[in-house]
C-alpha cells in the first residue's frame, strides 16, 4: 500500500516535535479571537470619540468645531457600545469551543470589565457636579482610560499575551501624558496616542497570529 506523504509516520523525534509545536499553533489560533476583532473597534472608537472631544472641547475651552455639548459623549458611548459588542461576538467564536479554566477565566474577565465600569460610573456620577465642567471632563476621560488600561494589563497577565499587556502599559503611560497636559490635550493625546496604538496593536497581533510566532 502507497502511503501519501501526510499519512506517513514523522521521519525523526525532532520531525515529531515540529508537527506538534505546528499542530498547537493551529490550535491556538482557532481557540483565540481574532484580534482584528478585539483590537480595531476599540481603536476606531477612542479615535473618533475623543477626537470629538478635542474638537469641541480643546485646550482652555476653546472650540474648534461648534459641535453641539451633548454630542460628543453621546457619539463616545455609542462607539463603545459597539466595539464591545463586535468584541463580544469575537471571543464568544472563539470561547465557544472552550470549556474548563480557560472559558472560566473569559467569563470572569468579562464580569471584571463590567462591574469596573459600573463602579466608575456611580462613583464619579457622584463627585464630578462638584467640580469645574473642564476638570469633570478631564476625570471622566482619565478615569476610563485608566481602567482600560489596567484591565488590558490584566487580561494580559491572565493569558501571558505580551501584546496585551504592552498595550496596557501605553495606554496607562498616555494617559499619565494626558492629565499631565490638561483638559482637552488629554482628548488629543487619547484620539491619536491610544486609538491609533490600539489600530497599531490589532495589525501586529494579526500579523503574528498569522505567522504562529
Amino acid at each position: 500500500m502507497i502511503l501519501d506523504d501526510d499519512d506517513r509516520p514523522p521521519a525523526s523525534p525532532a520531525e515529531t516535535l515540529r508537527l506538534i509545536r505546528r499542530q498547537q499553533a493551529e490550535a491556538a489560533r482557532h481557540l483565540s479571537p481574532d484580534p482584528r476583532l478585539v483590537y480595531w473597534p476599540w481603536g476606531i472608537a477612542w479615535l473618533i470619540g475623543f477626537a470629538l472631544f478635542f474638537l469641541r472641547f480643546g485646550p482652555d475651552d476653546r472650540v474648534f468645531v461648534n459641535l453641539p455639548e451633548w454630542l460628543p459623549l453621546t457619539a463616545l458611548f455609542i462607539l463603545l457600545a459597539a466595539a464591545g459588542t463586535l468584541s463580544a461576538i469575537g471571543g464568544a467564536r472563539a470561547y465557544g469551543q472552550v470549556t474548563g479554566d480557560s472559558s472560566r477565566r473569559g467569563q470572569w474577565y468579562g464580569i471584571a470589565w463590567m462591574l469596573g465600569f459600573v463602579t466608575y460610573g456611580v462613583t464619579l456620577g457622584r463627585v464630578t457636579d462638584h467640580l469645574p465642567d473642564d476638570l469633570a471632563r478631564l476625570l471622566w476621560a482619565a478615569g476610563a482610560v485608566g481602567l482600560t488600561g489596567v484591565l488590558h494589563l490584566a487580561g494580559g497577565a491572565i493569558w501571558l499575551d505580551r501584546n496585551l499587556f504592552r498595550l496596557g502599559i501605553w495606554l496607562t503611560l498616555i494617559n499619565i501624558i494626558g492629565v499631565y497636559a490638561g483638559p482637552g490635550w488629554h482628548a488629543l493625546i487619547v484620539a491619536v496616542a491610544g486609538g491609533g496604538g490600539m489600530l497599531v496593536g490589532g495589525v501586529i497581533a494579526w500579523l503574528r497570529r498569522g505567522s504562529g510566532s
